[in-house]
């Protein structure tokens, strides 16, 4: 009887993510690309940062460091340059 009720709780949590589909203005390629970008330098500054709190050898987080103030340059840079849709963009 338990498994019924699960079943047909994960159903309506599926049918309620399915209707919080955002429907907006269609993106460029050029946005999709952008925020796939921006997306993937956010994973890996979360990955280097939990990777830094592990490092102990002086070498390994000065490395790390590195590599941290690369990766927060490149996600500046992208925020930086505004899309089509952004305010001040004419």
């Amino acid at each position: 009887m338990a498994r019924g009720w699960e079943s047909k709780s994960v159903e309506a949590q599926q049918d309620t993510a399915s209707d919080r589909t955002v429907i907006g203005a269609p993106r460029s390629a050029d946005e999709v690309e952008r925020a796939q970008r921006l997306d993937a330098l956010r994973l890996a500054r979360s990955r280097t940062m939990a990777d830094l709190q592990r490092a102990c050898r002086p070498a390994h987080r000065g490395m790390l460091e590195l590599a941290l103030a690369e990766v927060d340059r490149q996600i500046r840079t992208l925020e930086a340059v505004p899309g089509p849709g952004d305010p001040g963009t004419r």
